[in-house]
């Protein structure tokens, strides 16, 4: 997104890219990420509200909708080398008729991230949020997995970016764990809080 010369504009730290997938059905493992495709890569405050105000609310999607916003440079699949190793941080959001919750979670995952407001923020690649029938879901990517001490920091980090209490668990699943997963396996928490 480009701006007149005489705009003053507030650069972030790092581009972020905007990406969104929309199946026409459950993807399988074998085909993920075919319909991913980047939106918009932005790189001030002023480009991210832009886009922010004229994108659909996640409530407004239909189901296996995903939306991603990772740091530039960093495509949101378990194969890119910046994820390879790493997992996520879930959150569930239940479907019960509110949507507020899931478009202030989404909204506060994508501030927290493009704010810079982690702690060690170079471990984490970027959020995502799964328009799903049983529940929707926003979640956190980071790079590296086995640092569990930087994971369980960056999981409560994000729990507070979020405003979820301290009863409520989240829970971190590495990419390694999920890329074993079938339709009658379940694939175990590495980590909860």
């Amino acid at each position: 997104m480009a701006h007149r010369p005489e705009q003053k504009t507030h650069p972030l730290a790092q581009p972020w890219t905007l990406w969104f997938d929309n199946p026409s059905g459950k993807q399988k493992v074998s085909n993920f990420g075919e319909t991913l495709r980047p939106i918009c890569t932005f790189d001030t405050v002023e480009d991210f509200w832009s886009l922010q105000h004229n994108l659909a609310q996640p409530s407004q999607l239909k189901p296996n909708a995903d939306i991603h916003l990772f740091k530039d440079g960093i495509t949101p699949k378990w194969e890119d080398p910046m994820n390879e190793d790493g997992g996520r941080w879930t959150v569930t959001i239940p479907k019960t008729g509110e949507d507020r919750a899931l478009n202030a979670f989404w909204l506060d995952a994508m501030l927290a991230c493009v704010g810079e407001m982690f702690e060690d923020g170079s471990e984490v690649c970027g959020v995502v949020c799964n328009i799903r029938n049983k529940g929707n879901r926003v979640c956190m990517w980071t790079s590296k997995a086995d640092k569990k001490a930087l994971q369980l920091s960056l999981g409560r980090q994000f729990k507070h970016h979020l405003g979820i209490g301290p009863s409520e668990k989240i829970s971190y699943l590495a990419h390694s764990d999920a890329r074993r997963l079938t339709q009658t396996q379940r694939a175990t928490d590495l980590y909860t809080i």
